[in-house]
């Protein structure tokens, strides 16, 4: 299995990313970068190789590289993002991951679709509708993963920018969420409430070991309790663009060949 990581480096337009569910407040830019070194050099240190996407300064959201691709083994569904600024962003993803070999496909017009709005675990692959997803969007996915065996479901998300921003999976397919933020806990066969918003979000970097957010110490000791270990980086000034660990990185955990 291969173990590489996509990630993009910030933009120095990084402060003027889009928000929508959260009042703006100001970016430390160089408190950012140090935060995204930290977090690709986690990465490194649990055995993962980073793949840098080329840089694009001049797309402040660039770093969120999640949104612009959703890995299904070896296919690579370039997105369409929801909102039109950020739709430049999918050229610099798709060339990284045509070079090292993946099949593309992409999501078209009318479509569209943010990689931080698909969860998956196994099989399953959640996807919100609404927001900056749209039906249409989903039933491209749908169309592009249902030969690969997946199963494609839609979920109900109104309270928050993304499906991930309310919700992720532990290594055990469990979905964790902060209640407040999630419309239909229902709709995962298995679901455990979390005490904290951004320790809704974790990314499995192996089966026993998930990486959170420093934001999140009484969800971290939840996850421990559950015999879990935990990585955790200090990303603050990306939460205050709505960010969280999910959106600065992609897993390439399936060879191309």
């Amino acid at each position: 299995m291969d173990r590489r990581v996509l990630v993009r480096q910030p933009s120095s337009r990084l402060a003027e990313g889009l928000v929508t569910h959260i009042e703006r407040t100001p970016v430390d830019l160089d408190l950012a970068v140090r935060q995204w070194r930290s977090y690709v050099d986690a990465w490194r240190a649990e055995g993962w190789q980073v793949v840098d996407v080329a840089p694009a300064d001049d797309c402040p959201d660039v770093a969120f590289v999640e949104d612009t691709v959703l890995m299904y083994r070896d296919l690579a569904v370039i997105s369409r993002p929801g909102a039109p600024e950020r739709r430049p962003e999918t050229a610099g993803t798709e060339e990284t991951l045509r070079g090292l070999g993946y099949r593309i496909e992409r999501i078209d017009s009318p479509g569209t679709l943010d990689g931080g709005d698909v969860l998956k675990h196994d099989n399953r692959v959640w996807v919100r509708i609404g927001g900056r997803t749209n039906q249409d969007g989903v039933d491209q996915l749908r169309a592009h993963l249902s030969p690969l065996g997946a199963e494609v479901i839609g979920v109900p998300v109104t309270k928050v920018l993304h499906l991930k921003s309310a919700v992720t999976a532990l290594p055990d397919g469990t979905v964790v969420g902060y209640p407040p933020l999630v419309d239909d806990p229902s709709v995962w066969p298995s679901f455990l409430p979390v005490p904290e918003e951004s320790g809704a979000h974790v990314v499995v970097l192996n089966p026993e070991t998930v990486l959170m957010a420093a934001s999140a110490p009484r969800s971290r000791e939840l996850f421990e309790a559950r015999g879990l270990r935990t990585v955790v980086v200090d990303i603050s000034e990306y939460e205050k663009l709505e960010g969280c660990v999910t959106c600065l990185s992609v897993r390439l955990r399936h060879s191309p060949a």
